[in-house]
């Protein structure tokens, strides 16, 4: 089954070696799921005053910067993964280094017929 782990944090408490140190964590994790045949995606993203919202309100769409809720916890990144039950996405969401001074939320994909693979 595939899994959406969702790591959310508050930017403001990395410094410049912390983030590094986890990108390279990170990046060492995805290696080893990949080898493992779990790894299906993973991303950082990039800081949430980047962001861009997109919001329907009264028939129209309305564009904002910036995300659609404030929020102390900002979502950072994700790792798609494929495991065989919830039980060993927890046991993968615990080793994401983003983790650490933040929350990782696991969600199971649904597949929904006719997508493009």
């Amino acid at each position: 089954m595939k899994y959406l782990l969702l790591i959310y944090g508050d930017e403001q408490v990395w410094d410049a070696a912390g983030r590094a140190a986890c990108y390279e964590e990170s990046a060492e994790l995805a290696r080893e799921l990949h080898e493992q045949g779990k790894l299906l995606g993973t991303n950082a993203l990039m800081p949430v005053a980047t962001a861009t919202s997109v919001v329907a309100g009264g028939g129209k769409r309305v564009i904002t910067d910036g995300p659609f809720a404030e929020t102390r916890e900002q979502l950072g990144g994700y790792f798609l993964v494929d495991a065989k039950d919830l039980d060993e996405a927890i046991e993968i969401a615990k080793k994401i280094p983003g983790g650490r001074l933040g929350t990782v939320e696991i969600r199971p994909v649904y597949e929904v017929e006719g997508l493009p693979v």
